[in-house]
């Protein structure tokens, strides 16, 4: 039983290796890699964003792929043509992917900076509501609202 096992998967492999792949048709609407970069970054940054927070997502209806194509102007299929003609070509697919990690990158740097700015605008804030708070205070204080006076009240251990 095992040798016949073996003998068919033997034949598989050599009915497989003698199988010359086929190169994809030119899809009838052809992406430009541009184009295709495009698809790929929104891929990446939908599927992030869907990885953080899925809730939101379905809270306002949206349906990731669905909002990737409508955004691009393309369909399922399209995509799926395209990423397929393109991966064939092992080499232009490489400078597709490198072109989506050098976007994503300069997206990222840039959102980093825009947390960066937001984050020191806000401690500027926060000093100047500090300082307008101990302004309030020292005022309040010389106009005779709380005191800092000790209490006269002394305390006194208990002993046994």
């Amino acid at each position: 039983m095992k040798t016949k096992g073996i003998l068919y998967l033997l034949v598989l492999l050599l009915l497989n290796a003698c199988y010359k792949v086929q190169p994809p048709e030119k899809p009838e609407r052809l992406l430009s890699e541009d184009e295709m970069v495009s698809v790929l970054v929104d891929m990446a940054i939908v599927s992030s964003a869907k990885g953080v927070n899925k809730k939101r997502f379905e809270d306002n209806g949206i349906i990731p792929d669905e909002f990737i194509y409508k955004r691009n102007n393309i369909d399922s299929i399209v995509f799926a043509q395209n990423n397929e003609y393109y991966s064939f070509n092992i080499k232009q697919y490489e400078s597709i992917y490198v072109r989506v990690k050098d976007s994503l990158t300069k997206l990222r740097d840039k959102h980093k900076l825009i947390l960066e700015a937001e984050k020191k605008e806000k401690t500027k804030t926060d000093s100047i509501k500090r300082a307008k708070i101990k302004e309030s205070r020292g005022a309040s204080l010389k106009l005779g609202g709380t005191s800092n006076k000790k209490s006269k009240t002394k305390f006194t251990p208990k002993t046994n």
